[in-house]
């Protein structure tokens, strides 16, 4: 029987000689290595290609998102499954987007999570029931229509979302708008979260496209 090559990312030690030990039991399971980072598990996963990564999301250095992104830029044929504990929309759909191939939360019995291994490996995914229904309703926004995502976003927020996509960064708009950068930083992460988006680029390409720049509330100091 072929065992399937194993790397666990985690930054808590306890967490992965945890997985390892239980790992080990399964005659067709094989860890391979260990990351504490995510530089780390970007730098292993290009030496020693193994079939699966278990990808805890929070973790020091680039994180899990960046490093997940970077994966399936080395090693496209590895699957990634995202263990976390959380379930937010701000690391959900940024984490599928990146290329995560199954998304599961660490309440999960053990032998379970080795059924979501063995079946990452057949390329097969598997989502917690709570992510699943979040992308069932993204799927559903998606299909009514982008602008209804907008909705989402308050009168400040949709400002700011019009004043990345004219390319101003974010102590410019702090400074334009009489706010803190703080406070700037915080409505860039909200926006970035409701509209289930990486970075400002996608939400600036995003409100381009559907016309933000040229709808609804006006205000004088912006020019419209």
């Amino acid at each position: 029987m072929e065992q399937i090559t194993v790397l666990i990312a985690d930054d808590h030690a306890i967490v992965r000689h945890g997985l390892r030990t239980f790992f080990d039991l399964q005659p067709d399971l094989l860890v391979v290595q260990e990351a504490a980072s995510g530089e780390a598990v970007v730098r292993l996963v290009a030496e020693m290609v193994p079939d699966v990564v278990l990808m805890d999301l929070v973790m020091p250095g680039i994180g899990g998102i960046e490093a997940i992104r970077q994966i399936k830029r080395t090693s496209p044929q590895t699957q990634i499954i995202a263990l976390t504990s959380y379930h937010d929309d701000e690391l959900v759909f940024p984490a599928l987007s990146a290329g995560a191939l199954s998304y599961v939360l660490k309440d999960m019995h053990p032998a379970e999570l080795v059924e979501v291994v063995q079946k990452a490996a057949r390329g097969e995914s598997v989502l917690h029931p709570r992510i699943a229904l979040r992308v069932i309703q993204q799927m559903q926004n998606a299909k009514r229509g982008l602008p209804d995502l907008f909705t989402q976003l308050s009168e400040r927020e949709l400002e700011v979302l019009r004043l990345i996509a004219s390319g101003l960064t974010n102590a410019a708009i702090a400074e334009l708008l009489v706010i803190s950068e703080k406070t700037v930083k915080k409505h860039v992460s909200n926006i970035l979260s409701k509209l289930h988006l990486l970075d400002r680029t996608q939400a600036a390409v995003l409100a381009w496209q559907e016309g933000v720049m040229g709808k609804g509330r006006h205000d004088s100091r912006l020019g419209r």
